[in-house]
């Protein structure tokens, strides 16, 4: 990237709600077929194929590979790519889909904090199969172009219209000077909603890279560093950057811009940098517009004693950083986080388990941090870019499960019987039943600072004070013990009676008319 031009924005953030425009509605009517989250995934990827959409189902394919089993279980990918849009200035996001999905993805995304209204093209059966749906997204962005507004409107295709074949990438690049971003992320293409996150950046930043070939772009909002930069890719704790800020001063480096981003502009300068930091190793589109921008990938990330000095090491050589000046950060980063690992010990068992990412890195923190750490499962896919982390932590004996189902994490659960279990909403649930303590890794723990020497003192506070709470799970399960299981679930006037004798003697009649049928003989009502 040669040139940035001065910013000259007329209003620094997005204008009203789109909810006041005419484009916003509820289909009163939905297609009867189609893909879709009930539509069976073999049957939705044939449907998008034939209707046009190979390229598109091969760049899904190609780029979030699924497990051996169908794909982990976790909410609507789409949330992903619509809460990193969500999150930037200046920019709308239009969905295309099921009124009951686009009802679903916007009650999660203000859940979480979201303060705009997304904008929703209405459909039926009808505007569907004759392609109306498509004339009345291109109106709809239309309507919204203006410059004033909006630097950038993203619409994203939902299962059904990627099933359909509604051609995005047909709508106009540009409509008065407002860039158009057109995605896809349909659930029977991309497994998880951190993967849809990449989706988004990887678009924007192609679109950027585009921008940035043949002329001046704008400026990051808070100025060009007076220093090389390291861009840094995925979400973390606000704190974080500012760490690896600090410890790359010394290296004569700077943190640059976090992708995803917050604002269009800093996708210029995340592309500007001297090398890209994959502190989440999933972004394999972001990955793919970096490299043809001609910047390194560098994996892992400063996490724990061994990780910071690695990471420090392979940024310096990345940059070509005198090894003298790299060796100024690693030695002051080896005694801040020896000191602190020293003073922030963690005694327990552990199972850890999410799908946000970042499950290995806080699994070599919780390793030196002393912890028995016997799993770590996460929803996301090997990459390049994780495959240090996973050979560090196996080498502690720690089993590592890419691609992890509910079912492989429940059975770590069940094998290695921790003092915590750190996972997702029904592993949490599944221990806290069984009166093991357990944390909801999104919110309580990826929520914290995780680089550095703040990473080692972060964690153990939380952790250590979960583990002493197994006696009062112990109580609480002997308090409730029958309540609530089998046929004392739900809510009764009278006290539940036991079913179990009429369930046994249905289930002896079910497998008799199973056996008669799978013998060929006739069953009588």
């Amino acid at each position: 990237m040669d040139t940035y031009t001065k910013s000259h924005d007329p209003e620094p953030v997005g204008g009203p709600a789109v909810s006041d425009r005419p484009v916003m509605g509820l289909a009163d009517d939905q297609p009867a077929a189609g893909g879709g989250c009930h539509g069976g995934q073999e049957l939705s990827k044939a449907a998008a194929r034939s209707a046009g959409n190979d390229a598109v189902m091969d760049r899904l394919e190609a780029d979030y590979p699924k497990g051996p089993h169908d794909q982990p279980q976790s909410m609507c990918p789409a949330f992903g790519s619509l809460r990193v849009g969500l999150r930037m200035r200046r920019t709308a996001t239009i969905l295309s889909g099921s009124a009951c999905c686009v009802y679903g993805l916007t009650f999660t995304s203000h859940f979480y904090g979201a303060k705009r209204s997304v904008g929703y093209v209405p459909f039926d059966s009808e505007t569907l199969v004759t392609g109306k749906l498509f004339e009345d997204i291109v109106e709809a962005v239309h309507a919204m172009a203006d410059p004033a507004k909006y630097d950038a409107i993203v619409v994203t295709n939902l299962c059904v219209p990627t099933a359909s074949g509604v051609p995005l990438q047909m709508l106009p690049k540009e409509i008065n000077g407002v860039r158009i971003v057109g995605i896809d992320v349909p659930g029977f293409g991309v497994p998880t909603h951190a993967e849809a996150k990449d989706v988004l950046s990887g678009a924007m930043l192609a679109y950027a890279r585009q921008e940035a070939s043949v002329g001046p772009v704008l400026a990051p909002r808070d100025g060009i560093k007076d220093k090389p930069t390291v861009t840094l890719v995925g979400e973390m704790f606000p704190a974080d950057p500012v760490v690896i800020g600090n410890m790359l001063e010394p290296m004569g480096l700077a943190a640059g811009p976090t992708v995803p981003v917050r604002e269009w502009r800093e996708l210029y300068a995340a592309l500007d940098c001297a090398a890209v930091a994959a502190i989440h190793p999933f972004y394999t589109s972001a990955f793919r517009e970096f490299q043809a921008a001609g910047r390194t990938i560098v994996g892992s990330a400063p996490v724990g004693l061994e990780g910071t000095d690695d990471w420090l090491t392979a940024i310096g050589e990345s940059c070509g950083v005198a090894a003298a000046k790299t060796d100024i950060s690693r030695n002051a980063m080896r005694g801040a986080i020896t000191a602190m690992l020293s003073e922030n010990r963690i005694d327990g068992r552990i199972t850890l388990s999410g799908y946000e990412g970042s499950e290995l890195l806080v699994g070599r923190l919780l390793v030196e941090l002393g912890a028995d750490l016997r799993y770590v499962g996460t929803a996301c896919p090997k990459t390049p870019y994780s495959a240090a982390d996973a050979e560090w932590l196996e080498a502690q004996g720690v089993t590592v499960q890419f691609r992890a189902s509910l079912e492989q994490d429940l059975a770590a659960f069940e094998e290695f019987d921790p003092d915590l279990a750190i996972g997702t909403t029904p592993v949490v649930q599944k221990a806290k039943e069984r009166a093991t303590p357990a944390l909801y890794f999104t919110n309580l723990i990826s929520a914290r600072p995780l680089m550095g020497p703040a990473g080692t003192a972060s964690l153990p506070s939380v952790i250590s004070t979960a583990i002493a709470n197994k006696d009062r799970f112990v109580k609480m399960q002997d308090f409730f013990e029958g309540v609530g299981q089998g046929d004392t679930a739900g809510i009764w006037q009278d006290t539940p009676k036991d079913h179990s004798g009429y369930r046994a003697k249905y289930a002896k009649s079910v497998a008799k008319s199973r056996n008669a049928v799978d013998n060929g003989e006739s069953v009588g009502c």
